[in-house]
């Protein structure tokens, strides 16, 4: 039989809404065509293309990564602590089921082994049928996990040379569980003595409340916190912050440009000079943190 199906002409009546915290502010796209929508028992997962963003991800209705912009994301958040180890192997990365902060590791040939606790598995599943950033799923190095980061990094005690906690938003899913001062110091007992730590902390905007609660309580668990900064387009306000975390390494004394310079590994937008100007934080910010940890 002919096939009368043609080429998809995108129209102008299928919008997606995205509302920030307080629901007076938000993001809006055109959906040119809906490739997935399901609902596991932590949340609704849709995924759809978008003419400028390309595949868009999102879960109950916020904003996970976009095709287009979601490198901005993952290589801040892996990149900062990754080049801070001196030689990290094995990673444990908590949350990130679509497999962008995954993909970021494995370009560190150090690495010898990475776990990917995702607490829904059907995000998984999804990823790797409709997301460009599931590809190091089947890599030998990677080992997948299915089960609650808060609960499962308990289970270690001076394990791992870099935990990255990839969390959905505190509001959404099982998110505010990776926000607990109980969880920040299950990954500092995680670590090794010369371990170091990331974490997305949410904008300093609409959410900062969120970001001040997280660097209060990672602070109190580790003797190094360092928020850090960078541009995420599709994120609320377009600034997105990271909390760095250590034991015992300084995220601009200890860090080495060097090591950039010489990595032959694809950056779009992490570098030596971005690693550095990350850590300056404007003075709304700075204050108010500063206050937090007197």
């Amino acid at each position: 039989m002919k096939n009368l199906e043609k080429e998809l002409i995108p129209r102008p009546h299928l919008w997606y809404f995205e509302y920030y915290s307080g629901n007076n502010v938000g993001l809006f796209m055109k959906i040119n065509r809906m490739i997935y929508s399901g609902q596991s028992e932590i949340q609704r997962i849709d995924i759809f293309e978008n003419p400028d963003l390309g595949i868009v991800f999102s879960l109950d209705g916020i904003t996970m990564l976009t095709e287009k912009d979601e490198f901005m994301y993952h290589e801040m958040l892996v990149h900062v602590p990754m080049f801070l180890h001196p030689e990290p192997k094995k990673v444990l990365i908590i949350g990130g089921g679509d497999g962008g902060s995954l993909r970021e590791v494995l370009k560190h040939e150090s690495v010898e082994k990475v776990v990917l606790c995702e607490v829904d598995a059907l995000v998984i599943e999804a990823a790797k049928k409709y997301l460009p950033t599931a590809v190091e799923f089947d890599n030998p190095k990677a080992e997948i996990v299915i089960a609650n980061g808060a609960e499962y990094v308990r289970n270690f005690k001076e394990e791992f040379d870099v935990i990255i906690v990839d969390s959905t938003d505190p509001t959404s899913g099982e998110g505010g569980h990776l926000f607990t001062e109980e969880f920040y110091q299950a990954c500092h007992d995680a670590l090794k003595e010369g371990g170091v730590f990331s974490a997305e902390t949410e904008d300093p905007f609409y959410d900062f409340g969120w970001l001040k609660l997280a660097y209060k309580r990672i602070s109190k668990a580790f003797p190094i916190a360092k928020v850090y900064l960078g541009f995420m387009t599709t994120y609320p306000s377009g600034m997105w912050s990271y909390t760095f975390a250590s034991k015992n390494i300084d995220p601009i004394k200890d860090f080495d440009p060097e090591k950039v310079k010489k990595f032959d590994k694809e950056l779009k937008y992490y570098n030596g000079d971005i690693h550095i100007a990350s850590f300056a934080l404007p003075n709304f910010l700075k204050e108010e943190l500063e206050k937090l940890v007197k």
